[in-house]
């Protein structure tokens, strides 16, 4: 979402930011594992961004910006990087199809827990960035400003994370066969 100077002059911080919460607050719920720290980080992303509105560049990507500062008020608190992800159920996870039978949605259940754990195994700077591609559908452009890496950087490791997530479901998949 770029913003350009005439919108910018038009536009309240109000009026950008509050489209963004909802996204916001599920990235935060990502990566804190915690309703109540996730709501914390995004209010403290809002205070901070409201702050420093003023700095806010025309022609730059809001909600790359707002992602920057609610990523890294992340890494500076205290659980920053030593926190896990859990996928968030309370959005509905999955999409259930009329004709779900009690066997599908098990495996469905199954499948979800066994990769929320491989997300749990991986690197922040991997999950990050599958959480910003995958479940944030952002462009590389806006995970590269938001991450403050070049694109090229993105794509490797956006690779590099598709990779080890693989890794470990393959493990966890294979694991599962011969242990029965």
């Amino acid at each position: 979402m770029r913003v350009s100077e005439d919108r910018l002059r038009a536009a309240s911080f109000e009026d950008l930011a509050l489209p963004l919460f909802d996204q916001l607050y599920n990235f935060a719920r990502w990566l804190t594992q915690d309703k109540a720290e996730a709501e914390d980080l995004v209010q403290e992303t809002y205070a901070k961004a409201l702050r420093g509105f003023s700095s806010f560049q025309a022609g730059t990507n809001f909600r790359a910006w707002m992602y920057r500062i609610l990523r890294n008020s992340f890494l500076n608190s205290r659980t920053g990087l030593k926190t896990t992800v859990v996928l968030d159920e309370e959005d509905g996870g999955g999409l259930l199809v009329e004709s779900a039978t009690p066997e599908s949605l098990l495996i469905e259940h199954a499948n979800r827990e066994m990769v929320q754990q491989a997300l749990q195994g991986l690197p922040v700077s991997f999950r990050e960035i599958l959480l910003l591609c995958e479940v944030e559908e952002m462009s590389y452009q806006e995970i590269a400003e938001t991450l403050a890496i070049p694109t090229g950087t993105v794509m490797s490791r956006l690779f590099r994370a598709r990779k080890a997530l693989r890794g470990v479901l393959r493990e966890r998949i294979e694991g599962g066969r011969h242990g029965v």
